[in-house]
């Protein structure tokens, strides 16, 4: 049996990129304790990659997009339309929550993939409450 993937949110990502990030230090040593694979969403991957050119410009962005889209750091799934549906039941059913609506995505896709562990520094993942959130 595979071991078990680890998804990882754009906050995450994104503290691996930037050496300024809050977060940077906690997720590089999180990086190379990991033993399990890491999985993402081009949703998450939107959202990183819009950061990463905006903050730290187009060759970083570019890079990571590369890797990304190649999956040789992480398998890449897609929302699909089903996924998008059940994300927007999440939203809907917690509106009260400031969960963005790509949060939602991120929850749906991990419940459908059996998913019970990210790697995120927004707290939203813990707020959701069905997941384990390293580091």
């Amino acid at each position: 049996m595979p071991a078990s993937l680890v998804f990882v949110d754009t906050t995450a990502w994104y503290a691996l990129l930037d050496r300024k990030d809050a977060h940077h230090a906690a997720a590089k040593r999180f990086q190379a304790v990991n033993r399990r694979p890491f999985a993402t969403s081009n949703y998450i991957v939107d959202e990183l990659l819009t950061l990463a050119k905006r903050c730290l410009g187009a060759d970083a962005a570019v890079r990571m997009g590369e890797q990304l889209f190649a999956q040789q750091i992480a398998r890449l799934y897609t929302i699909t339309p089903d996924l998008e549906q059940a994300a927007w039941k999440i939203f809907q059913r917690f509106a009260d929550k400031g969960f963005s609506f790509t949060d939602c995505t991120s929850f749906a896709l991990m419940e459908q993939a059996g998913i019970d562990v990210a790697f995120a520094f927004d707290l939203h993942f813990h707020q959701y409450g069905r997941f384990t959130v390293l580091p």
